[in-house]
């Protein structure tokens, strides 16, 4: 990577001395949203200051705020993997992490998970099977019996409340159709379906009554997921409520088109099988493909912005760029599929 292009406090947090722990190797990773850093037995996430429309990291003030929230709610499913804020400062020396001098940046700090675990890994391995599915049940399951599922919350189940999320983002591709990854006429059929499916509003109805309306994790998919005894699901929404209060579908679809892109169908279907079987909720059957179709779209557009980033090297933008044209096929295969 060049670091030109970068931030100087991430510049400093790439070299092992910068840090009170061995730190031997740090490696960066980045996403639309994050500066992350691997640095021995631990990782520190930095968010980049951006400014979505649905999202707002763009002063000091708001990265500290979400950085804490990020904190508290991914401790609901994480208590240990979720350890402190941290700060980069400057002052006597160019910069210091957790030092004396004035705040540059917020991040967080968390205990590493062994890469060899991580789902996405497992699934490029060929090593996932049907029992990391039944643990991956076994935590969701009485995560979502047991969250925060209020009057207010549920609003955000009714028909006009996920339409604000959908048309998102339709109206966020459109600037980069007909540009390699997506077609303007593929978007249309998409669109055209999600707001047909849209106007039934008895269905969505139907789940806040069965109070199905909950506060969610909101990014549900196997980068977020390791493979440890017991499972961790890590990472969860923290800068938007509205992605995050949702249907339990909108949740579990997310896992289960992730197992669809990766060409692993079987295992998407046994796992809502199960999760319907276990949880009792088979009402979320009805909206299944249509929140594939609505986390496929969410995918293929974040990888859109990602290769649109500057500071991202030229060949992790090309790798973006052909896994947003995947999504975008995913879920017109979704929407397709719908309307036969």
């Amino acid at each position: 990577m060049d670091d030109k292009n970068l931030p100087a406090h991430i510049q400093y947090l790439q070299r092992s001395s910068s840090y009170p722990h061995p730190a031997p190797d740090v490696q960066l990773v980045q996403t639309h949203i994050s500066f992350v850093l691997l640095a021995g037995d631990f990782v520190y996430k930095w968010k980049k200051p951006v400014n979505f429309g649905f999202l707002d990291f763009s002063t000091l003030e708001k990265r500290k705020q979400y950085c804490e929230q990020e904190l508290i709610l991914n401790r609901r499913l994480c208590p240990d993997l979720y350890l402190d804020l941290v700060t980069v400062t400057h002052g006597g020396d160019p910069y210091l992490l957790n030092g004396t001098g004035e705040v540059v940046e917020y991040g967080i700090k968390m205990a590493r998970m062994p890469e060899d675990r991580m789902m996405g890994g497992m699934i490029a391995a060929g090593l996932l099977n049907h029992g990391h599915l039944d643990a991956i049940i076994e935590v969701l399951v009485p995560f979502y019996e047991q969250a925060e599922g209020t009057e207010e919350i549920a609003e955000f189940g009714r028909a006009a409340s996920v339409a604000v999320n959908v048309l998102e983002n339709f109206e966020q591709t459109r600037p980069f159709a007909d540009q390699g990854a997506i077609s303007g006429d593929q978007l249309g059929r998409i669109e055209k379906y999600a707001r047909a499916f849209l106007g039934q509003e008895d269905l969505f109805e139907g789940r806040r009554t069965a109070a199905r309306i909950r506060d969610c994790h909101g990014d549900l998919y196997s980068a977020n997921i390791c493979l440890t005894d017991p499972v961790r699901i890590f990472d969860c929404i923290e800068f938007n409520e509205r992605f995050r209060y949702s249907d339990v579908a909108a949740d579990v679809a997310f896992l289960a088109m992730d197992l669809d892109f990766h060409g692993l169908k079987e295992f998407s279907t046994y796992f809502i099988q199960r999760f319907v079987s276990i949880s009792g909720d088979s009402g979320l059957l009805p909206m299944l493909d249509f929140y594939k179709c609505y986390r496929a779209m969410v995918r293929g557009k974040i990888n859109l912005f990602t290769a649109a980033d500057p500071s991202v090297h030229a060949s992790v933008a090309l790798s973006c760029r052909e896994q947003a044209a995947r999504y975008f096929n995913l879920a017109a295969g979704y929407a397709a599929g719908a309307q036969k």
